[in-house]
């Protein structure tokens, strides 16, 4: 049996003698029956808990069972033949291995829990372990592991505990090493924390022992097949119809657009939504450290950064990737996060003939961001005057999009916020739109609405001159009723 993926130079394992139908027990004698149905009540209650305990003790055993079936396949099947092997084929060897161990066992599970038994061993096989019936959650976000025995996912917003397990430190290592290993990478003691993409394109991230004390921390940022639109994010409420007008025009005439937010608030999703309006005709090239852009125009180039190997050497950066980029005709450029010296090339691209350019960063408020760019600058080591530096950004950048996480769980695009050049040695700013806190509901969900701020666009004009006549009203105020 099972011998086609068996491991070679194993025997076939001796067939298993069914066991003699024993007798059947001897019914109970009629004075025995006569007198359990005269017990108290007490000993009825008593009877009534032990359907619950032989539960509990059932589903231990069928755990113990499932940890030899594991064990039973690592040793019986040639994994480096299984590629070959279809999902139905599998499926039937590992039924005929679990029938096997059930048999010896001498337990006999109905079909539901056996479909379920083979379902996670197969997961074992070919996927990613306990980790997969997440992962085609179609409900949740983000996977978090605090070590084998804790799994928190996100749903809705919301972070909840999980009653999935992993069954201990050993059997998550061979899971994260299963995943680093299919896309070329590797972690261990003396590289302890790896940066991946599944095969989904989900963002995979590990750190192990000894830098993780009590086991291996991952998290999983779930990359979603269906691409929200700007149609998708109004009718959720991220911002309004006004707004979506306004970023039409703003990225269709080409400004260079910085979004803004903390982690988790939404960045790399409103610069998907934000990219839509891109024309189809223009040639773009987006630069990530792990690829989440999901572009829908024809002409699009993706780079993705790689970390050094082994030996500390074969590093390509987001800078490397951004100035060869600049070498390859780009209409436009977008980078799914500048966090470190590339933003002097980025700047520099917006200011130079690409026009339209697009990134996210790391920040509080728009004000924040200019200030954060101004320390990214500093870091890359670029020694420039003050001035010369804000001169710099305010050139460059034209508007700023902040994304805000709010404590309810909920994504709003908090603020835009435009860039109008310099007044002395400091950047003007302008915001046109906020999302304005009212209260808060006893369930703790944010109250609230997105209003103008009475400011019109001081791109007015460039949007009238690209065909984009934008009506005054959406600058009005929002006035309760």
């Amino acid at each position: 049996m099972f011998s086609r993926y068996k491991k070679p130079g194993l025997k076939e394992a001796a067939p298993v003698k069914k066991p003699e139908a024993a007798a059947p027990a001897a019914p109970a004698p009629e004075p025995k029956k006569s007198v359990a149905a005269r017990r108290p009540a007490p000993q009825k209650v008593a009877a009534r808990a032990q359907p619950a305990d032989k539960e509990k003790k059932r589903k231990e055993r069928l755990g113990e069972v499932k940890l030899e079936l594991h064990r039973a396949l690592l040793d019986n099947l040639n994994l480096a033949a299984l590629d070959q092997a279809s999902e139905a084929e599998l499926r039937e060897e590992i039924s005929e291995i679990a029938s096997e161990v059930l048999q010896e066992k001498g337990m006999v599970l109905n079909r539901d829990e056996r479909r379920a038994m083979i379902a996670d061993l197969y997961d074992e096989v070919k996927g990613l372990g306990p980790l997969e019936t997440l992962l085609k959650d179609e409900t949740v976000s983000d996977i978090l592991v605090n070590g084998p025995h804790q799994i928190f996912v996100e749903q809705n917003g919301k972070l909840s505990l999980s009653d999935i397990t992993f069954k201990d430190e050993k059997h998550l290592m061979r899971i994260i090493d299963k995943i680093v290993s299919a896309v070329g990478r590797r972690v261990d003691e003396s590289n302890p924390y790896v940066d991946a993409r599944l095969q989904d394109g989900s963002r995979f991230n590990a750190m192990v022992p000894p830098i993780a004390i009590d086991g291996s921390l991952v998290s999983i940022r779930k990359f979603k097949k269906d691409k929200l639109g700007i149609d998708d994010l109004v009718k959720f409420g991220a911002f309004t119809e006004e707004m979506a007008v306004y970023l039409q025009a703003a990225v269709a005439t080409r400004l260079n657009i910085i979004v803004s937010g903390g982690t988790g608030s939404g960045k790399t999703t409103t610069l998907n939504a934000l990219s839509s309006f891109i024309d189809d005709s223009e040639r773009i090239l987006t630069i990530e450290d792990t690829a989440e852009l999901q572009l829908q125009q024809t002409h699009v180039g993706r780079m993705e950064s790689r970390p050094p190997n082994v030996e500390g050497k074969g590093a390509v950066t987001p800078r490397d990737c951004l100035k060869n980029a600049l070498r390859m005709r780009p209409d436009r450029i977008i980078v799914g996060e500048t966090r470190g010296e590339e933003v002097i090339d980025m700047l520099q691209a917006m200011n130079t003939g690409h026009d339209g350019s697009m990134t996210t960063i790391h920040a509080n408020s728009a004000r924040d961001g200019v200030a954060r760019l101004e320390n990214m600058i500093a870091m890359a080591g670029i020694e420039m005057p003050l001035k010369a530096m804000r001169s710099q950004i305010s050139s460059a950048v034209n508007l700023i999009v902040q994304a805000s996480r709010l404590q309810d769980g909920s994504r709003r695009m908090t603020s835009i916020t435009e860039i109008t050049g310099m007044e002395g040695d400091v950047i003007s700013m302008q915001e046109l739109f906020r999302f304005q806190r009212v209260g808060l509901t006893p369930d703790n969900k944010i109250i609230g609405h997105f209003t103008a701020t009475g400011v019109r666009s001081a791109y007015s004009e460039r949007f009238r001159m690209w065909g984009y006549d934008i009506p005054p009203s959406i600058y009005e105020p929002f006035r309760p009723e």
